[in-house]
């Protein structure tokens, strides 16, 4: 028999330029609504190989008995349009760099590497076949980027390359929380980073929204509700910003 986990995928701490939340801080947040891991993505700017060893030496000492802290980066191309979260030993490849080699980089390592946000700058577009045997998957909803509702674009790509769907907070501020985790499976007894990530590579997990599966989630019914619903946050949102700014 195995064990089911509840892991937070795409989460950003204060080791990233653009956020702010302590390790401590998002472990204690996370802890208290049920998660067991973090699959933390740091921006690759700013990083170099010796960050990244004191970063992993923070998220070990943070981790604990109720809850792991998987460190990983989050490599943007030189344009600043493709993302690719990862997790693993790889060493650190560097800022800015093109999204085939990073790949290759990180296949080599055995490490785990997801197509992050297609629909931000329209990154769909710029998707590149020769990347989908090196990925473990897409993100088909990012809570930043696509809101209350998956992307679209995201979840085409899925569908053609057949690589499972990831659903992921990119966690910065409070307001990108929302029930959208991975659930997975993990050996009886073996509950460490290596073992998380080896089996979410081998695409044990499933994603999850609103305590359900993706595959009710995203069932014609439900998913045309978070579409309108998604269309209506985003009305209200330019609203209050328009009355905002005449102030």
């Amino acid at each position: 028999m195995g064990q089911k986990i509840k892991v937070a995928c795409h989460i950003h701490s204060e080791w990233s330029y653009d956020a702010f939340w302590t390790l401590p801080d998002l472990a204690n947040f996370f802890s208290k609504r049920g998660f067991k891991a973090l699959l933390m993505t740091e921006h690759d700017r700013g990083f170099n190989e010796a960050k990244l060893n004191d970063y992993k030496k923070a998220c070990s000492a943070v981790s604990n008995e109720n809850i792991m802290l998987i460190p990983g980066i989050e490599y943007s191309d030189p344009t600043n349009t493709i993302h690719i979260l990862t997790w693993g030993e790889a060493p650190f490849f560097g800022e800015n760099q093109e999204t085939y080699s990073m790949l290759k980089h990180v296949d080599e390592h055995k490490g785990l590497a997801v197509f992050a946000h297609p629909s931000r700058k329209s990154a769909w577009k710029r998707f590149d076949s020769k990347w989908t045997p090196l990925l473990q998957g897409i993100e088909v909803w990012n809570r930043k980027s696509d809101g209350i509702s998956p992307s679209p674009h995201a979840r085409r790509i899925a569908s053609d390359t057949r690589l499972p769907g990831f659903y992921g907070l990119d966690f910065h501020r409070i307001n990108q929380n929302f029930p959208l985790y991975l659930e997975a499976n993990l050996p009886q007894n073996k509950n460490d980073p290596a073992t998380l990530v080896e089996s979410i590579r081998s695409g044990k997990f499933t994603s999850r929204a609103f305590y359900l599966d993706s595959s009710v989630v995203e069932s014609k019914p439900i998913r045309a509700f978070t579409i309108y619903a998604e269309a209506l946050r985003r009305v209200v949102a330019r609203s209050l910003r328009r009355k905002s700014s005449r102030k």
